[in-house]
């Protein structure tokens, strides 16, 4: 009965093994499969302003770690909660260029597989074609798995000009202080200049004058002396 028991819980630990190092397998493969797995971005703006009347480009481009298989992929317009379908295509293999289905009278392909790019032009825009654009893929190679982005497009009579009211005042208050040192920094060269040459003159007649009084203090002496020599 003893030896029955320890049998039983050897092998429950076993298959507790088993279960577990499946499991560390299965995490595995799902977290490589999901690091490579499909992605599509419309790039780091999602969000555009465009004039009534203008051409626009809605961007969109594709990336897998494992490649791609018949890779399908479409744009959607969302017109208040249902998607128009504007055009849609099958790219066989990498760097095979696909036959595009387009499914409205303004809208171009201007993508390539070469580059992973599947972006549209939108031609002549209205304010009716303002609204969310959503960029679909799906890579059979990878179980069909997909993946989709949204683009907004915002239509505006004319754009906004930048106010660079801010930017006068700070450069007009930078610029006048550095006027203002420049000039402080003049004015003082000159008063030390001016100082300079005041101290000069008053040297040199300090100067003169001492001159001049030794002279004077000697004449008086010698004429002191011939006046008291004693005759012969």
């Amino acid at each position: 009965m003893a030896m029955a028991s320890v049998d039983r819980s050897v092998s429950g630990w076993l298959r507790s093994e088993d279960l577990l190092h499946t499991g560390l397998i299965v995490a595995l493969l799902l977290g490589v499969w999901t690091v490579g797995g499909l992605e599509v971005t419309t790039g780091k703006v999602a969000l555009i302003e465009a004039m009534n009347g203008s051409t626009v480009l809605l961007p969109c481009t594709y990336s897998s770690c494992i490649g791609i298989h018949r890779l399908y992929f479409s744009w959607h317009y969302n017109n208040n909660g249902t998607m128009i379908k504007y055009c849609e295509a099958v790219i066989p293999n990498e760097d095979v260029e696909p036959r595009v289905k387009v499914f409205h009278k303004r809208v171009e392909f201007v993508g390539s597989s070469k580059h992973s790019n599947i972006s549209i032009l939108l031609w002549n825009i209205t304010f009716e074609d303002e609204g969310d654009y959503v960029c679909f893929a799906k890579n059979p190679k990878e179980k069909n798995r997909n993946h989709s982005a949204v683009f907004t497009l915002i239509v505006v009579d004319q754009m906004k000009e930048d106010d660079d009211t801010l930017t006068v005042i700070i450069v007009s208050v930078l610029g006048g202080v550095i006027g203002l040192i420049i000039i402080v920094m003049v004015i003082k060269a000159v008063v030390v200049n001016f100082l300079r040459k005041g101290d000069k003159k008053n040297k040199e007649c300090l100067v003169s004058s001492s001159g001049n009084d030794n002279t004077e203090n000697g004449l008086s002496g010698a004429k002191a002396d011939n006046k008291d020599a004693p005759k012969a």
